[in-house]
């Protein structure tokens, strides 16, 4: 029996059919999740595009095409397809993020024509957790950043964001869009911080994606001269508490698998691993 597949850039009607697919992995799909559900499926205000892979007529997965290249709930042969239109496309994203079976095909089939890659990070822990932790108690000083101390919180974004990735948010257009993005946390009351009487971030974290589902936490950051000193857990504590509160019923993270610090923090305060993510950066 031959079974009919097709590949295709989704619109505006295709919406529900991708909600499905989507809603079928909550956590791992989070942050895709919730641009589609703010933007729906226009391109302009998706900030990319939403490839659609079918079989027999019905959507099976699903490839973000825009900063990022994400597959979701992407099949072997998904995968395939996927790769061939991201070779006709040419490469567009500063990264290839995802679960990290499908990514890792993903990548081995566009290396050949995208590659070298900058740097390639095989295995991210997701971890996840629905309730605060027993035995540690959140840290109540880590707050909601205001709008009127962006000028304080954006030091410590970017010296997070340049030693997690290895370049700086500021080059290219210097830093505009990132800027912007770090406001649209504030704003919506998705940054965290806790920052001492003379102005200084201690700690900081975002919920950087959010649905009725799941959330998703970023961005964790320890200024370098307090790490080593016990702050980590009781400020990712508190972090729990508002977003279980007020964002969503499952709290996830992906953290890189060299970070032992970072992940012992994460089991501490309750995270449990439920799978992995890879990222393959330009």
């Amino acid at each position: 029996m031959l079974t009919q597949t097709t590949t295709r850039v989704l619109e505006p009607s295709d919406l529900d059919a991708a909600l499905a697919v989507l809603d079928r992995e909550p956590v791992a799909n989070a942050f895709v999740t919730a641009r589609v559900r703010a933007a729906g499926l226009d391109p302009w205000r998706l900030g990319g595009e939403l490839w659609g892979w079918y079989a027999d007529g019905m959507l099976e997965s699903l490839c973000y095409a825009g900063a990022n290249l994400v597959p979701i709930c992407a099949t072997p042969r998904a995968v395939r397809a996927f790769a061939d239109r991201a070779r006709r496309t040419g490469r567009r994203c500063s990264s290839i993020v995802g679960p990290a079976e499908p990514t890792a095909e993903l990548w081995r089939l566009l290396e050949p024509s995208w590659g070298p890659a900058r740097e390639v990070r095989p295995r991210q822990p997701l971890m996840v957790t629905d309730r605060l932790p027993d035995d540690v108690t959140p840290d109540p000083y880590v707050r909601r950043v205001r709008k009127d101390e962006m000028e304080t919180i954006m030091p410590a974004c970017v010296a997070m964001f340049t030693e997690e990735v290895g370049v700086s948010p500021l080059a290219g257009d210097g830093g505009l869009l990132y800027q912007a993005r770090v406001a649209e946390l504030v704003g919506s009351g998705r940054s965290f911080a806790r920052i001492d009487r003379d102005g200084r971030v201690v700690f900081k974290a975002e919920i950087g994606a959010a649905t009725d589902r799941a959330c998703q936490v970023q961005g964790v950051w320890v200024a370098p001269e307090y790490r080593g000193r016990g702050i980590a857990a009781p400020a990712m504590a508190a972090v729990l508490r508002y977003a279980l509160a007020d964002v969503a019923p499952v709290v996830s993270l992906y953290v890189n698998d060299y970070n032992t610090p970072a992940r012992a923090t994460y089991r501490r305060v309750g995270f449990e691993e439920v799978g992995a993510f890879m990222s393959v950066l330009f």
